[in-house]
């Protein structure tokens, strides 16, 4: 495991004392992380985009706790009726927090964007083209607000999201910092249910929000039950997927599946390659992703 993971100590969380001492300790860390992150900044607060899950709700309850409520902004942006019934959830969040709440119903400006740019291209019907446009407006608009009031774009991804690269690159990624980039999905959930946050949103499936009906799981194909200790034990712990499998719900396959998105994403976790560094990285991608390097 990567020495700069703050993840939650899983010996501590065996007893309720344990795992309420160790949540505690999570809560002040990513606190004093979101303080002296704006703080060496210079900026005046945060913009954060609330969906009315479960990340974007921890993420401003821990952001209010740590700034205090005048310098956290939640924005809602809706495309979709869906996301109405969302965004009136974020809506109930952010004024139960005492924060700044403005929604902005985007349906119009992307049925332009789709006029505009989408038609002439021929990609009206590419839902996956859209759903990443729609991020990335999402991103504009944030960094439109954060830009003209000197803060910050609060991002609210999770460990897990971003080592399976499970997030739209330049929209719901594009951020300033991921206060809870260092706690898998699971992790995530603990901490929510330790600071307070309703469990009608934290039981919700778990979703990106791009696509009616769309799940994470569905996505993924397995649960965060599963994927998260398959990329800790793996990934960041360098141990043998067979030795893995037998203590999770996943077949090899669908496993072998995880990992490989895993390494095919780290694009998307790094700054925009040069040729001096390309050679480099293709080779090692090649690698891992190599026909022996998951059976």
């Amino acid at each position: 495991m990567s020495s700069h993971h703050r993840h939650l100590d899983t010996d501590q969380l065996l007893t309720p004392t344990g795992a309420d001492r160790e949540l505690a300790r999570t809560k002040r860390e990513i606190c004093t992380y979101l303080e002296n992150t704006v703080a060496n900044a210079g900026a005046d607060g945060v913009v954060i985009a609330m969906s009315g899950g479960l990340d974007s709700t921890l993420t401003t309850v821990l952001a209010t706790e740590a700034l205090g409520p005048d310098r956290v902004i939640g924005l809602g942006l809706p495309v979709s009726k869906t996301d109405g019934i969302s965004v009136s959830e974020a809506r109930t969040i952010a004024d139960g927090l005492g924060i700044e709440f403005e929604e902005i119903q985007l349906r119009p400006l992307l049925e332009v964007f789709d006029d505009l740019v989408g038609t002439p291209l021929g990609i009206d019907d590419d839902p996956r083209a859209r759903g990443n446009a729609v991020a990335r407006v999402r991103m504009c608009c944030a960094y439109l607000v954060a830009n003209a009031q000197n803060r910050l774009v609060c991002g609210t991804a999770n460990r897990s999201e971003l080592l399976l690269g499970y997030f739209t690159k330049y929209g719901d990624g594009g951020a300033d910092f991921h206060p809870l980039g260092d706690l898998y999905k699971t992790e995530v959930r603990e901490l929510a249910k330790h600071v307070g946050v309703p469990r009608r949103i934290i039981e919700k499936q778990p979703t990106a929000g791009l696509e009616a009906g769309q799940t994470d799981a569905d996505d993924l194909g397995a649960g965060y039950a599963d994927i998260d200790p398959l990329l800790e034990r793996v990934v960041e712990g360098g141990e043998p997927v067979e030795r893995v499998l037998p203590d999770l719900d996943i077949d090899g396959a669908t496993a072998a599946d995880i990992l490989v998105q895993s390494v095919e994403t780290s694009h998307k976790r790094r700054m925009p390659s040069t040729p001096e560094t390309a050679a480099v990285r293709t080779a090692l991608e090649e690698t891992l992703c190599g026909d022996d390097a998951v059976q």
